[in-house]
């Protein structure tokens, strides 16, 4: 089979030889990577490193390679949102699988470990504030799998069918679409402390949320429905805005991936903790361990 050859136009490489949005070089990316949403976030991770490799920054994204108890890992900041790890896992992938000289595909591809540390919004009793949740699988409400080949293979169907039927979903809002972590990496991340659950991944903050401003909401009893939808024994669990996305590409692209979060606001109770920072050290030094 003739090798895909990646035009500049698909491919950016900055002259300094790093991909274009995440300014990382091939050499500087470690197989196990860290992915969280705030940039300042990465230094907190990079603290426990024992060394640091390198350190790079472009807009929102900053990334830490460094080691810790013997594991090479890049600590890396994705920003908020699907579109945001959309650019990320895509620019993650070329790094480990394509030549920058040559513009080739490498002969021999490598697996990354890719593990999202973020916060969320839990949705059930059993979900209170400072809960771990480790997302067994995503709904993602923001459509981005969809414009990618394969999209079908790599979700449940019969759980999307079966979401869509309860919650009455309305098509004008897009295709929602299933995705599932690695099983392996969730059972070695989540172990037996964290709560596996199904996350919904939102375009937004606000109205995909169910959060009412001065806005109307186009359907006020959706979040309601998604609380009572249940299927074989799986409950909805959390709202986040960056799940489904990167277990759906991973899935495609052939490596591993999971997102652990925890919960700072509980939508049932109307509880809230704006001082999460302070705590979410512990999921840190968690995955830390596991990854």
């Amino acid at each position: 089979m003739e090798k895909k050859y990646f035009a500049p136009s698909e491919l950016i490489i900055n002259n300094d030889g790093s991909v274009f949005h995440l300014h990382l070089k091939p050499k500087n990316l470690a197989d196990k990577v860290i992915l969280v949403g705030d940039p300042g976030r990465v230094a907190l991770v990079a603290s426990h490193f024992e060394d640091i490799e390198c350190e790079v920054s472009n807009r929102e994204f900053r990334a830490i390679t460094g080691t810790y108890h013997k594991k090479r890992i890049t600590a890396l900041s994705t920003g908020i949102g699907c579109d945001n790890i959309d650019i990320v896992v895509n620019e993650l992938d070329a790094l480990a699988n394509i030549d920058f000289k040559t513009r080739y595909e490498n002969e021999q591809l490598r697996q990354l470990t890719l593990v999202r540390i973020g916060t969320c919004g839990g949705l059930q009793p059993y979900t209170p504030v400072g809960t771990y949740i480790a997302s067994a699988k995503s709904i993602g409400f923001d459509g981005l799998l969809n414009f990618y080949a394969g999209r079908n293979q790599a979700c449940d169907l019969d759980f999307e069918r079966e979401f869509k039927e309860q919650v009455q979903w309305d098509l004008q809002m897009g295709n929602p679409y299933v995705s599932c972590a690695d099983s392996e990496l969730l059972d070695r991340i989540a172990g037996d402390d964290m709560v596996r659950g199904v996350t919904i991944a939102c375009g937004g903050f606000f109205g995909p949320q169910g959060r009412e401003l001065r806005l109307p909401l186009q359907d006020p009893m959706l979040n309601t429905k998604i609380e009572k939808f249940e299927y074989h024994g799986l409950r909805v669990t959390n709202f986040e805005m960056e799940s489904s996305a990167l277990a759906g590409l991973a899935t495609l692209m052939g490596h591993k991936a999971v997102t652990c979060c925890m919960v700072i606001a509980n939508r049932l109770a109307k509880e809230a903790n704006a001082n999460y920072k302070n705590s979410i050290d512990g999921l840190i030094e968690t995955v830390l361990r596991r990854i």
